[in-house]
């Protein structure tokens, strides 16, 4: 098994794995092992359940980094024994029994809220369809990327992965940032999440903080500035295992 560990970047609602390109890029440059996995986006426990599965094949130890909604996902999934570490990215650090909804609603609405669009999706064995949230396309590059090139923007505007809307009631079970050390970047730009979210669940998962001046999708504005916290994780919990 080895001591360095790979990083497993955990992707969130109306984005697929493809918004880490920039991230992944320089990461493997570095010579580190990368994951990138498709995340199903259908809920909560089971997104979580997903990704636990991938993070128990690698063998060694795992950096779970977790973008928006990937945020919640690795707070579960980050409870595998080979995870030493969290890093979040614009994201959602949950309470155990805290849903999504129940988070942002201590906050003031971004304006992502009044750019939703509800679509339903059939779910096998049932007679009662899903629904699908996704982000309005016209309105998707001023909220969700208003610093990303226009031309990739447009692209990214028409490729999204939505997230079933019963992910935003289902609660966490026992944070994983209780037990693993945890750094966060808040996106103080960020029109799809309030940036308070960021900041408060971060603190209360007594994390290392970092601000970027940044749209919502920061690893592609700022990948850079991502990636060093990442580097920083690495180091952390690579000296932290000697």
């Amino acid at each position: 098994m080895s001591d360095t560990p790979t990083v497993v970047l955990v992707h969130g609602a109306f984005a697929d794995a493809s918004s880490f390109a920039r991230v992944t890029s320089r990461l493997l440059d570095d010579g580190t092992e990368v994951v990138v996995p498709a995340v199903p986006n259908r809920g909560l426990t089971d997104d979580a359940a997903y990704v636990a599965s991938v993070v128990r094949e690698v063998a060694g130890p795992v950096l779970l980094v977790g973008h928006s909604y990937g945020g919640a996902v690795i707070t579960v999934a980050g409870t595998e024994d080979n995870v030493v570490g969290l890093v979040y990215l614009a994201g959602y650090a949950l309470e155990e029994g805290e849903s999504l909804g129940e988070l942002q609603g201590r906050f003031p609405d971004s304006p992502l809220g009044e750019a939703l669009v509800y679509t339903p999706f059939p779910v096998p064995g049932s007679d009662e369809p899903g629904t699908d949230v996704s982000v309005d396309v016209d309105r998707f590059p001023e909220i969700f990327a208003a610093d990303v090139e226009p031309e990739l923007a447009r692209v990214l505007a028409v490729s999204q992965r939505p997230l079933a809307a019963a992910a935003f009631g289902e609660p966490a079970t026992t944070p994983a940032w209780r037990t693993r050390p945890s750094w966060g970047i808040v996106c103080s730009s960020d029109t799809t999440i309030n940036p308070d979210v960021e900041r408060f669940g971060y603190e209360r998962a007594n994390m290392k903080v970092t601000e970027v001046d940044s749209s919502h999708l920061v690893m592609l504005s700022h990948p850079d500035r991502v990636v060093d916290v990442i580097r920083e994780a690495l180091a952390s919990v690579a000296s932290s295992s000697r």
